[in-house]
């Protein structure tokens, strides 16, 4: 197991919760519907990243190495697809426009992609024991 990939998915899913949480209560008043929608599009994709990293922690037919490219997409990922959701959500409540800044979130997409096919070519790369 490995401990740092584990701990980056404890943190990405405790946080998770907490900007769940400040979505349902604290945003309810400041931005709209469709805006609130999108932080809760950010918050569940941050989640399943979330216990892909401490799924893939305990993956040990991976090398070391693959795990933490894997993860390094992953993180990658979440922060530029998840976090740019939520500037973008809350776009509005700022005085900086983060619309300038909108092509974050489809690169942030690209390294989840990337990080899910290197788990896909790694796992099927693994030969089974007999």
């Amino acid at each position: 197991m490995n401990k740092t990939i584990l701990g980056l998915g404890i943190f990405f899913g405790l946080t998770a919760v907490m900007l769940g949480a400040f979505g349902a209560h604290g945003l309810t008043n400041l931005v709209d519907s469709k805006s609130l929608d999108t932080f809760g599009t950010g918050v569940q994709y941050q989640m399943y990243h979330a216990f892909f990293l401490m799924i893939l922690s305990t993956l040990n037919p991976l090398s070391t190495k693959k795990r933490k490219l894997i993860s390094y997409f992953i993180v990658l990922g979440i922060i530029c697809f998840s976090f740019s959701i939520y500037f973008l959500a809350t776009n509005e409540l700022t005085s900086f426009d983060f619309k300038r800044i909108a092509l974050i979130t489809p690169l942030g997409g690209v390294f989840l992609i990337v990080g899910w096919v290197l788990l896909g070519v790694g796992v099927m790369k693994t030969e089974n024991p007999k």
